[in-house]
């Protein structure tokens, strides 16, 4: 599964994951409605797979939750939050639900909510976090917790990785720093040529960059931005080195916002998200090529054949 990698994750990238097999992610957040239902239907017409639509619940989204039932996106996904009508409404229209969660007691909470499977994120992933536990150990307690089917995330680049993750008896994998080092990604290209150069100790789990997503961790590239409020002495918000300078497109310095391929000005500067995975990356490669490798790795795990996803709970047909 490729993770919904905000601005990057577009519906060119979605598509052509699902089309070679995997599970594509539109990330649709902070996207106009009628943008999100065209984005929708351009990749129902790339392929006839299953993808996701992808909504954070820190942010209201009833009405693209609504656009993507409509236009009968067969997989929805939360995170960042857990409200149990979107949940209802999304199951209602015969979407599957995936919810991303980060510790035991969300695990439950979400199964008590009607989800269909969990995405399990450890405290590796890059982006946004909801966990500080490691992959591993946190699979290991939401399984207690929980009889869903799991999809693990988070520090997973490679297919020896992948490999780790599926011997735990997940569903699947999840990954978003290795697509967004993809032809298909629109993530700017200096991102991701920082992306193929960086290792893991190049990332830092910060809440650094907060304008327009306060008070919420993160696992960035360390940066000019990063290094230059690192040596002032991290100071607090609103006592930042350059804060309020514009440094691309309208966009202000600390800003939650990633390089995407169009930006001008001084792109290396903002945030670029990335996980601990990073190190694993050596090169940009078309998505599809990246789900054929992966899912020969998979292949070679399971000596049981295991559906992307479970049959819809309760009467969905």
């Amino acid at each position: 599964m490729q993770a919904p990698v905000a601005g990057a994750a577009t519906a060119r990238l979605a598509g052509e994951v699902s089309r070679a097999g995997g599970l594509g992610s539109l990330g649709a957040s902070w996207t106009e409605p009628e943008v999100l239902r065209e984005r929708i239907r351009s990749i129902g017409r790339t392929t006839d797979r299953p993808f996701c639509v992808n909504l954070v619940l820190d942010f209201e989204q009833d009405e693209r939750l609504e656009v993507a039932v409509e236009e009968r996106a067969p997989i929805v996904s939360f995170s960042f939050g857990l409200r149990p009508e979107l949940i209802a409404r999304a199951r209602a229209a015969g979407a599957r639900v995936l919810v991303q969660v980060g510790s035991a007691d969300a695990a439950r909470a979400a199964a008590d909510a009607g989800a269909d499977a969990l995405i399990v994120q450890g405290v590796e992933a890059g982006g946004h976090i909801q966990s500080v536990v490691g992959l591993l150990p946190l699979l290991v307690e939401v399984r207690r917790a929980v009889s869903l089917p799991l999809l693990a995330a988070g520090g997973i680049g490679d297919p020896e990785s992948a490999r780790a993750a599926l011997a735990t008896g997940v569903e699947a994998v999840v990954m978003g720093t290795r697509f967004l080092a993809s032809d298909e990604s629109d993530a700017h290209p200096l991102y991701k040529a920082r992306l193929v150069q960086a290792q893991a100790r190049d990332t830092a789990l910060t809440e650094l960059f907060d304008v327009g997503w306060p008070a919420s961790p993160h696992r960035v590239l360390r940066n000019s931005t990063y290094e230059r409020w690192e040596a002032a002495g991290s100071p607090l918000s609103g006592q930042r080195p350059g804060e309020g300078e514009e440094i691309t497109s309208g966009i202000p310095r600390y800003a939650a916002n990633l390089p995407l391929a169009g930006m001008e000005g001084d792109v290396e500067a903002m945030a670029m998200y990335a996980g601990q995975s990073v190190g694993a990356i050596t090169e940009v490669e078309p998505a599809a090529a990246i789900v054929e490798r992966f899912g020969s790795a998979a292949q070679r795990v399971a000596s049981r054949p295991t559906p992307a996803l479970p049959a819809p709970r309760g009467p969905l047909s």
